[in-house]
């Protein structure tokens, strides 16, 4: 029984490390597309001014 649980605990914090690292990944990837977008925009507007 405690080999059990000791095992559950083991897989659920490993799914938790698995978990921050994929959103850390898709924060980094959204960070970057907002950072191109934003340039396009700044660019644009650039254009349309004058």
């Amino acid at each position: 029984m405690i080999l059990n649980f000791f095992t559950l605990s083991i897989a659920i914090t490993k799914r938790e490390r698995e978990i921050s690292r994929e959103k850390a990944l898709h924060e980094e990837k959204v960070k970057k597309i907002f950072e191109e977008n934003r340039r396009k925009v700044e660019d644009y507007v650039r254009q349309r001014h004058y």
